[in-house]
Formats: C-alpha cells, structure tokens, sequence
C-alpha cells in the first residue's frame, strides 16, 4: 500500500491528510500528524473521505455534448467537446463581444486552477466575467478587511486559539462546520478554565451551549451588537487610545456614531440584555487577547462587509490585533477559497490582492501576463451573472467545480437563467449534481484525491495537494481543461500564438511559479515559496518572500498597515435591519446553516451512507411554542414558502430557536428532495459593497399541509447508486426525499406523501425501479379499498428491499435491520404488520450521535439514565473519544437529559 500527504478537500481549516492506495483505489484516510492545522485529528466528513472515491456511475467519465436543446446529451471525445466549446464560445464573443461569455468557477479548486482561469478569462478572452462561488461565504470577509485593515489578510492563526484569554465566535458553528478548530478551542478552555468563551448567534447550536456567554441576538443585528460593545469599552476606559492614535484614523466618525449605541438601546434592538452587552464588551476589553472567529452569520448579509468591519473595529479600538492570542480570524467555508482570493479570481480583484478598477494594478498584471492591457470594465459578480445570463446580456457561461442550481438564492431565478443561456458547459466530477443536468457540454473533471497542486486555508497556510490516485474515465485536472479549452479558443479567435504563449503549461508547478511571481513585492509576497519548500518544510504561511527561513504567522505586529496611509481604518459602521422582515403575511423568519456531517451541496459528503446517519432526511426546526400555536405536531408535513419558491417537510420541535423563527440546513437541494431545495427560499438580496447574498435571513410562511397517503421505500446495496435510479421520483408527489442509512450495509431510504394514493400502474413502476418484482423472492400484501400495498424482498435470506405504501409504521425498524442483515426469518411473521414498535427482540437505534464508533443516541440516552457522565460515557461507549465532533452533543445531552431539545 501507498501513502500519500495531502490536504482535505472540505472546510477552509485545512487539515492534513494521509490517503493510503492501492496505487489505483483509496483505501483509506487519517489525519497528518505533522500538519500544523490538525495535528492528526480529523472531524467525521474527513475521516470519512475515503468512501467518497468513486469510479462509477456518480462520476462524470466522459464528455458528453448534445447538438441543441432538447435533445439528450450523448458521449464524445475531447477533441470534439472542447472544438465545439470554443467554437461556440468563439462565435459569441465575435457577435456581442467578450462580455457576453462568462466563467463560474469554485473555492474548491486547486490554486492552480483557478490560476488558469482567471488567466482564460481576462487575458485571453478580454473579460472580467469571471467569478466563484466564494462570493457566496467570503466576499465580505474580503470587504471587510480591505476596508478596515487595508488588505485582504487574516491578521490571526490557529495557535492564537490556545494563546487567547478571550474567545469571541460571531456568526459561526464551527463545532459543526471547523469541528477540529473547535476542539482546539476546547482543549483550550480545559487548559485554561479562566478563558472566557463569547459566542453570538440567534440559535442554540452546540458551539453556544459550550459559551460562557451566549448572546442569542435577533438575525442581523450583528453591527449594532458590535457597536454598543464598543460604547461600553469606550465609557469603561478599555479603549487603547495609544494604539488608537499612533496607528488608526477615522476614529472620531465613529466615536460620535456608536455615542448613540446605548447598552439599552442595543439590548432592544438585538433582543439580548443590557448585562449581556456590558458582559461582552468588558470580557473582550479586559481579556487583553482576545481572539474573534466568525464566519458565514456575519458575511452572508445584505450588510455583510460592515457586520465585519464592525468586529475588526473592536480589536483596533483595544489593540488587540497582531499580539499573540489576539485579532480577528475569519474562518473560511471552503479549502482554498483564500486561494482563490490570492489568485483574484474574481470579478472583483485581480491577482496579489490587486484591485481591477486601479489602471495601474490592471497594468501591472498585463505586463506579468505578457498581454497588451486587462479589460476595464467591471465584471459580473455571481448574483449579478446569472442575472445577466437570464436577461440575454450573457449568452454563454462555463461553470467549473460549482452547482449553481442548488448553492444560489432564488433557484427559480437561476434555473431559468440555464435554461435560457445560448451554452452552458459545466465542468465537473460529480454526475449527479443539479447544475449538470443544464449541460450542454459536460466535461469530466479530476477531483480529490486526483490532482496536484496548492490550497491555502484560512490562517494564510499554503499547502500541497498530492494526487494518490489517476482520474477514473477521462477525467482530466480542472487547470488542464481550462488551458486546452484556452488554446483552441485562441484559434478560433485570430488568437493562437497568444493563446499558445499563454497556456504553455506541461505541469501544475509550472502554474504556481507564474502565480508566486505575480505576489513579489506585495503585502502576500509568497517568492520564497515553492513545491520543493513546500514539500521539504511542510505547508507555509504568507508573506514568504524570497530570502525568508519560515512563514509570518501574525501581521501588523508593528502597528503598520497595507494601506495608503499605512494605518488601519475604522469603519463609520451602522445598523440596518435584514433585507426581509418577518411581517403578517411572512410571520417567521428563516434561518439556515449547517449539518455536522454533510457539506455544502452534499455532491461528495451525500455518496456515503455513514454520513447520514446523524440526520438522515430533510426537517425544518420550529420552536415548540410555535408548533402549539398552530396546531402542529413534530412529524407532520409543512409548507414552507418565501415571496420566491416553497417546499414541503416535516416539522420538528426544537428550543433552540426563538419563537417567530424557523431553521432548515442549507444543503438539501433538488437532488434529495421535491422541488428545487432550501435556496427556493433564499433571497438574492446583496451587500451593496461585497456583492454577497443575504443567504442567511428570509421570510416565510409556514402551514400545515394534508397529504394523508405516505409510502417509504427501502433498498440495501449501493446506496448511492439506488439513489441516482430513484431520482425520477422526486417530481412525482408533493413530498419526496432520497436519503441513506447504514454503515457496513447501505441502505437507500426514499420517503413521499401525496393526497392520495397513485394508481397500480405508478406502485408497479416504482416496485421495478426498485427491482423488488421478483415474485419468487418477495412477500406481498395489497389492500385496494384502504390503498395499502406492501411488499418486501428477500435475497439469501437477508431482507433487501421494501415498498410500503398507504400505511408505512414498521418502516424505522425495517430500515435498522436491513442496515444489520435482518434475516426475514426472524420477523416473515409480522414483516407486513403495521407495527410501529420492532418485533420482540430487535431494537431500534435511532440516530447515531458518534460517527466513529456507530454509537446511537438510545445507547447514549440509557447510560445518562444511568447516571452517565461525559467520562463514563467516554469509557463504556468510546463516543467521543476519537474525531471529537459530537463531544458537544454529548455535553448537551447530559445537560439536557431531563428537558426540551431539538429532537431528530
């Protein structure tokens, strides 16, 4: 077996990876120990990578093209989709001009990639059409920092965290979206019992309930939180006016503004106390390090860049910025959206935090490129992009390591725009996603662990990605791709020896080295790096420049700035409410977030059964209160619809929420559920600085509907594979989802509800989709005039399959003894009973609380019962005792083990 270092491919923390081979397959993954952001340890999702290296058919393996809308795409070679590409791509530019053809591209490519593309973009093609999906979780953080602190640099590290006096987390879960940053804090706080955890969020969630204090504010009211912080540490004489003097201006403005910013007042408008207020601000003054970590609850708003600034305010007013265990540490939602930021590609920066509208900036990249100038004028950001596709004002768009169609506000909006697009080709790995059912060309792309290259997380920490296995099919690196489709675009365009000087690239290193040289002299000046300093001496945080012996791991600590002023600058920050206000019509405001074991549109994390196993379906969270109010019962099927779109779920008690607020995790998208998912929702409302949509907050309605007719389907095997089969279904019943269950033995779960019953032809289509027809290996039961019809399948003596439709109770305990082999022996008695308890002798688990060691919440609950604590709990049940990530839940658990919770 081989093993081959590399770096997760989820959340922006970074972490160090082992990937062991067979030289063609992954079998296996643990965390580096020697890699600074993990130290070894790994959450579930990277513990876990291994089982989502596919080679089959949830792959992408070949390009695909189809001749005209309409018509089904079918298999080609590369020559012919990517001549075709750049054809058409040609034509257009040649008819409306180089602002008629845009790129959508991704935080989670490899710096090199991105490198290219910006490159295709404005080099070669003369637009700054070209932007990321970090404009969805980072633009504002980016914003935010330039704005205040004249660049777009996190200031802080990682081991600030064990340094810090004070940890203040805005706006972030990371016990569920940073689960290995959390537990350094964790480990932190037990070191050192006096450090003061602060955590801001209108939920509960399991990073709050870990707070010394918890400041449960109403949505987007973060600024005025922020500025009555900075009231009291100004009355209270925890300003440093030294500090203040000597390196900051336009303090004064922002002074006389927060003036105003009473603890009373804020306590009103943010729905906390006064003491809660003055708490905050006095444990963040005092504390002398305190460290801020924040993340999508503060950037993704319509006033995302000044609910940062408004936190970077704090740290210059005390000056607790560039000391050790002190600053602010935006964390990254992707793992190489900093990357991606380095690069500039984006529409609005360009490379070595250059700034497109600067004409010198604009020159200086054109002289590294070799190109005569960059284009002017300003480019769409990705709201705005598929806005401009769906108008007509863009024609063709190509879409590289991103699903659109889940991960955008306001689907309708944005699937109208694919439909409506001269040409969309979508680059991508994963052939189940949304996006890539709106291809006209489909390309395949490698992904991890395929490709090489660099990622950079949210500490400034380049490290190298390594390939441990060759791209299945004919997947190709996302760079080579680019720089293909680049060459022969060129020669469509009169181009070619342009096209050919520009993208002469034989290797990734080759890409890095042009990308390092365009940092020389900047405040990233990252010249000293390479593969081999890379490789030799571990990842590296910038600046690196040449000559250096090791990476900067804090900035400003002389007080000097990347600014014209070379001072930092307060931001005159104000309050404004959310975009949508809950009002009588739309009485509840949506909130939405994260899960602990799925990430973002679930492409890669929704192939492995065992990721689902903490929550396995799609449930809106409601405050019990509100459930009551309306007569509403946890279990029972919703309509939940914004001004935009509407779905239809399953509602769930849940106390963690304020009444008059609802929560849905935000990765559910059309693949796993009827209609076009969470972001049907959503609000395409921006910051006007950042461009970031207001992701976060929406307003709803929420009614009950009567969809009496339920039907659960069952199928053991490869689940991800019985999926991508039963994905018709989704758009046949007003309510549908497509799930998993399972660890050693998978277990598709499909769940629906309708008004009544279909009719035969429909069950028997459904029973063939599930290959359950085998008569000789099945139990049937029918009942036409109550609409029951059941029936299970049986191969070597194992249950393999059911169909329940009509009345659907022993579905749960079903569904757990496929996922252990139930033999249909034991239950041939009672299979087709409607029992809703297990049969004598089988147990039903529940939902598994720890990943590593398949340890339920019924087992964890019976040993609270006991008088369990953390420790013995650790002990008898090893939960918690290897990833770390449900340790909070643990804690609540025993917590709350007599009082109301949200129940999954």
């Amino acid at each position: 077996m081989a093993e081959t270092k590399s770096i997760c491919c989820y959340c922006g923390t970074g972490c160090g990876v082992i990937v062991t081979s067979d030289g063609a397959r992954v079998t296996g993954v643990r965390g580096d120990p020697d890699h600074p952001a993990n130290r070894g340890r790994l959450c579930t999702k990277g513990a876990n990578l291994h089982l989502t290296v596919r080679s089959d058919a949830t792959r992408v393996l070949q390009p695909e093209l189809r001749p005209s809308r309409g018509l089904e795409r079918r298999a080609c070679g590369w020559d012919e989709a990517l001549d075709t590409a750049a054809e058409r791509f040609a034509a257009v530019i040649r008819e409306h001009g180089p602002d008629s053809v845009a790129f959508y591209v991704s935080g989670q490519l490899l710096t090199e990639d991105y490198h290219v593309f910006n490159k295709l973009a404005r080099g070669l093609v003369g637009t700054n059409n070209i932007d990321s999906n970090s404009r969805l979780c980072m633009s504002s953080a980016v914003v935010g920092y330039k704005t205040t602190l004249g660049s777009d640099a996190p200031p802080a590290c990682y081991d600030d965290i064990e340094q810090a006096k004070c940890i203040f987390i805005a706006g972030a879960n990371p016990a569920f979206a940073h689960p290995i940053l959390f537990r350094r804090v964790e480990a932190a706080k037990k070191s050192n019992p006096d450090l003061k955890l602060i955590v801001v969020d209108p939920r509960r969630t399991d990073t709050a309930a870990s707070a010394d204090l918890h400041l449960a504010i109403l949505p987007g009211t973060d600024v005025a939180l922020f500025n009555g912080m900075l009231h009291v540490l100004l009355w209270d004489g925890l300003a440093d006016f030294e500090f203040i003097r000597a390196h900051t201006e336009g303090f004064d403005a922002l002074k006389a503004t927060v003036r105003e910013y009473t603890p009373k007042m804020v306590a009103q408008i943010c729905g906390v106390t006064e003491a809660q207020v003055v708490q905050a601000a006095q444990w963040f003054g005092q504390s002398g390090a305190t460290l801020s970590l924040y993340c999508q609850g503060l950037n993704q708003s319509t006033h995302g860049t000044d609910n940062n600034a408004a936190l970077i305010n704090l740290h210059l007013a005390t000056g607790q910025i560039g000391k050790p265990g002190a600053g602010p540490l935006s964390l990254t939602g992707q793992p190489n959206a900093m990357g991606g930021r380095e690069v500039g590609a984006m529409a609005t920066l360009l490379p070595g935090h250059r700034d497109p509208a600067n004409v010198e900036h604009r020159a200086e990249v054109a002289q590294l490129w070799d190109v005569p100038s960059l284009p002017e004028r300003p480019g769409k950001t990705a709201v705005e992009m598929f806005e401009a596709v769906r108008s007509g004002e863009i024609k063709a768009i190509w879409i590289a390591c991103t699903n659109p169609a889940q991960s955008l506000p306001h689907q309708q909006l944005v699937r109208e725009a694919l439909e409506q697009a001269e040409l969309v080709v979508v680059q991508e790995a994963f052939a189940g996603t949304e996006t890539a059912a709106y291809a006209d060309i489909l390309l395949p792309a490698a992904t991890w662990p395929e490709k090489e290259g660099c990622m950079t997380n949210s500490e400034r920490c380049i490290g190298r990605v390594s390939a441990a296995v060759p791209p299945p099919g004919k997947a190709r690196a996302d760079w080579e791709i680019a720089a293909d489709f680049a060459r022969r675009l060129g020669a469509c365009l009169g181009k070619g020896d342009l096209a050919r000087r520009l993208f002469y690239y034989e290797h990734a290193q080759q890409i890095f080295d042009e990308h390092r040289a365009a940092t020389r002299g900047r405040d990233l000046d990252m010249t000293g790096l390479s593969y081999a300093v890379l490789e030799s001496q571990g990842p590296q945080q910038w600046p690196y420049p040449q000559g250096a012996q090791a990476g900067t791991a804090r900035l400003y600590g002389d007080g000097v700035f990347p600014s014209s002023s070379r001072r930092a600058r307060f931001a005159d920050t104000r309050y404004r409410p959310a975009a949508e206000q809950a009002d009588a019509r739309y009485p509840f405001t949506l909130l939405t977030g994260r899960l602990r074991d799925q990430w973002h549109g679930m492409s890669r994390t929704g192939l492995a059964a065992r990721l689902w196993n903490h929550v396995e379906a799609p449930l809106l969270e409601m405050h019990p209160l509100d459930l009551e109010r309306r007569g509403l019962k946890a279990g029972a099927l919703v309509r939940i619809r914004s001004r935009r779109g509407e779905l239809v779920l399953p509602v769930q008690a849940c106390a963690d929420l304020r009444p008059g607020q609802v929560f849905l995790p935000m990765h559910w998208g059309s693949r796993f559920l009827s209609g076009q998912g969470v972001n049907a929702l959503t609000t395409n409302a921006c910051d006007p600085q950042s461009h970031q949509p207001e992701l976060k907050h929406a307003a709803v309605q929420v009614e009950a509907v009567d969809l009496p007719w339920q039907m659960v389907g069952l199928r053991s095997g490869d689940g991800a594979e019985w999926m991508e089969k039963l994905r018709p279904v989704l758009g046949q019943f007003p309510y549908v989802t497509l799930g998993l269950a399972g660890r050693d033995m998978e277990v598709m779960v499909l769940r629906a509800a309708a008004t009544h019953a279909p009719d035969a032809a429909a069950l028997t289509a459904l029973e063939q989709l599930l290959a359950l027809e085998d008569g000789t290996r099945a139990l049937s039961y029918r009942d036409a005039r109550r609409g029951i019809a059941k029936r299970l399948l049986a191969e070597e003596g194992a249950i393999t399959g059911a169909l329940l439709t009509g009345e659907t109770a022993a579905a749960e305990w079903l569904k757990d003894g496929m996922e252990r082999g139930l033999a249909l022996s034991e239950v041939r008695s009672w299979a087709l009973a409607p029992l809703a308890a297990p049969p004598s002798g089988q147990v039903s688990r529940g939902k598994v609380v720890c990943n590593c060691f398949n340890v339920s919440a019924k087992e964890i609950e019976a040993e609270i019962a006991g008088g369990a604590g953390l420790v013995e709990l650790q002990e008898k049940l090893k939960c918690g005792t290897e990833c770390g990530s449900c340790v909070p839940e643990l804690r609540r658990m025993i917590e709350f083990s007599g009082a109301e919770s949200c129940k999954n």
